[in-house]
């Protein structure tokens, strides 16, 4: 059976071959334990250093600002309760945004259940969070706030060095979950002005079960696991030198060629919109999320009528998600779409279709083409 289309780089990405190549040459020849003092232990070490400063280039920040962890969700945890545990005796409120993905949304719930206020900021229609409202929920007792540079599900961009400004003035720390934004637009942490900033590799073109967190120099964090002092005292554990090394060749390939890249996943995003809606009624089909401020390879696509899991099957031919990968058949509506006005009937029948490196334009209009032919399918 020929595989189907591939639209779903937002749920993951396919290892990239330099990355694979990467890893290849540290399964052949390098085991060592980079903590050893002897000279396989020094190649382990120099290899994860390498990758430390490639990471570090990408957010524009210095090499012992990096902490590799085991992904976005443990990047995501220990920022949050690093932050709100070393920060106690300064107060006990946190604030994040509605829009959250579960591994922000989870750590505050579990937070609020061990005496921590939490103040969850909504979102415009289009998805995106008023730097205001923001500093209207700031307190005296606030240490923390975290929203995530770009939303998983419609690819809404966050205003946040305008939301971090209002914080800096408060000594209020910043934290954003970027899985979805690093790669695919300039995550330099200094131009948004956070201080602590997470990665997935998976979103890059590097493997599963690895990512780093951006720590600015002068964070105290908690630490969540006890151990020997791997980086920098906060995650220890021997390091896992295969991912770290894939994560560092995924960014130093991100970074060569981050605009090229961008507009590459933004003609074929735009390509694909136009493509349906040329093709089916034009009250049939809603663009969820902003406009302009987008991630330039996502597309959350409602189809007015339908049900999401009903066209995902009516169409085989194509892989893609109803609303975020982790969600899908849950048998939820996205709260994400409901947290941006619309109604649950309309959410039902969102698909998100994301693009990637590799896909190409004949691609692009075979999947357009069947996902036209599936709706119109169910709606006559």
């Amino acid at each position: 059976m020929k595989r189907p289309i591939y639209l779903d780089y937002n749920a993951t990405t396919p290892i990239h071959r330099s990355v694979a190549e990467a890893m290849g040459s540290v399964l052949e020849d390098t085991f060592g334990n980079p903590s050893s003092g002897h000279a396989y232990g020094r190649a382990a070490a120099a290899l994860v250093s390498t990758a430390r400063q490639r990471v570090a280039k990408l957010l524009g920040c210095d090499a012992d600002e990096v902490i590799f962890t085991g992904g976005g969700t443990e990047s995501n945890n220990l920022a949050i309760l690093g932050i709100a545990q070393a920060r106690r005796d300064r107060g006990n409120h946190l604030v994040t945004s509605v829009v959250e993905h579960p591994a922000v949304e989870q750590v505050m719930a579990h937070l609020e259940g061990r005496g921590f206020r939490v103040t969850r900021v909504a979102v415009d229609p289009q998805g995106r969070v008023d730097p205001q409202d923001v500093a209207d929920a700031l307190t005296p007792e606030t240490t923390l706030v975290s929203v995530m540079h770009a939303n998983n599900e419609v690819g809404t961009i966050m205003p946040l060095a305008e939301l971090a400004a209002h914080c800096q003035h408060r000594g209020v720390a910043v934290h954003t979950d970027a899985a979805q934004s690093v790669g695919k637009i300039p995550t330099v942490v200094h131009d948004l002005g956070v201080d602590l900033l997470s990665v997935a590799g998976h979103k890059l073109y590097a493997p599963k079960g690895v990512g780093a967190l951006y720590v600015r120099r002068g964070i105290r964090l908690t630490r969540l696991m006890h151990g020997a002092d791997h980086e920098g005292g906060l995650r220890p554990g021997t390091e896992n030198v295969l991912g770290i090394v894939g994560l560092g060749q995924a960014a130093a390939l991100a970074a060569q060629d981050l605009e090229r890249h961008a507009e590459h996943q933004r003609a074929l995003r735009d390509r694909l919109f136009q493509a349906i809606v040329t093709g089916l009624p034009a009250d049939s089909v809603r663009l969820n999320g902003h406009p302009t401020q987008r991630l330039p390879n996502t597309l959350n696509l409602g189809f007015g009528g339908l049900h999401a899991a009903a066209l995902l099957e009516a169409m085989p031919e194509v892989a893609a998600s109803a609303g975020a990968a982790c969600h899908t058949g849950d048998g939820h509506t996205s709260s994400v779409l409901g947290a941006m006005g619309i109604e649950a009937a309309d959410a039902a029948g969102a698909v998100r279709f994301s693009t990637g490196r590799g896909l190409t334009e004949a691609q692009v209009d075979h999947a357009a083409a069947h996902i036209v032919a599936a709706v119109r399918a169910l709606t006559t």
